[in-house]
């Protein structure tokens, strides 16, 4: 029975008409048979996430921790009162990212941005179940970055002394000012490769997988048996009849008829 005959369509089905299921030892023949196509997919990915990711322009990311407590700089030791300020510390996140503190460091450092665009750049966040804050901000420009993150505790902590004046007021204190960062928090080329190299390998498997669905022909005695209930006897190879066989030379074409 010849190896490159098509299959028919009730081939692909079970005995009850239904998909048949493939072994492990068929998706292991399958990965095997299209592991070129697998890793080619994935080298694409790789090679494509690490490359948009160096084209991208660093940013670097500076914070610093803000202290709420009722007196300047002391941290609340009575663990009634500190459960109390953790409550209000929830409230000082929220202020804390607002247009008034954003238009506050605009006008202290000059800045030419839009408060909308500076608070898009900067991240509000209590650390759990604390009396701190921390305040981030993103910027290409490593020392703008510091500069920024340190105007915002101060330009905050002011603002919030104005709103409370008297003696059980609460306080924001920058407890630990920004540095700037020495490494940028994006682009992560490492890890976009590892990441493009996963989905690669994952898209190169289902393509493999939907190729091998679409392929109707048989790729093996065994499988032509398997699938016909016919033994197979012999494999009729293939070949060319227009190639003239080895070691037979050309024949002479005939001459032109004598009169």
């Amino acid at each position: 029975m010849p190896v490159s005959a098509e299959r028919r369509p009730e081939d692909h089905g079970g005995p009850d008409g239904g998909e048949a299921l493939l072994s492990v030892r068929d998706l292991l023949r399958v990965l095997r048979r299209r592991l070129w196509m697998i890793l080619v997919v994935a080298l694409i990915s790789t090679a494509a996430a690490v490359g948009l990711s160096l084209l991208q322009t660093p940013v670097y990311e500076a914070s610093i921790q803000v202290l709420v407590g009722q007196d300047q700089g002391v941290v609340t030791e009575d663990a009634s009162a500190a459960a109390g300020l953790q409550q209000v510390t929830q409230t000082m996140t929220e202020l804390a990212n607002t247009r008034t503190v954003a238009e506050g460091v605009i006008q202290e450092l000059d800045l030419s941005a839009t408060p909308d665009q500076l608070l898009g750049n900067m991240t509000v966040q209590q650390t759990e179940q604390t009396q701190v804050i921390q305040i981030s901000y993103s910027d290409p420009d490593p020392e703008l970055a510091a500069t920024v993150a340190d105007t915002t505790g101060e330009v905050f902590s002011e603002q919030v002394s104005e709103v409370s004046s008297d003696a059980n007021a609460v306080t924001a204190t920058v407890w630990e000012q920004a540095s700037a960062p020495d490494s940028p928090t994006s682009p992560q080329p490492l890890r976009n490769g590892t990441l493009g190299l996963i989905m690669g390998l994952m898209l190169g498997v289902g393509i493999a997988f939907l190729r091998e669905h679409l392929d109707d022909s048989w790729h093996s005695p065994e499988e032509a048996e398997r699938v016909s209930g016919v033994p197979t006897f012999g494999v009729i190879r293939t070949f060319d009849a227009r190639k003239k066989p080895l070691g037979k030379e050309k024949k002479d074409a005939p001459g032109p008829l004598e009169g």
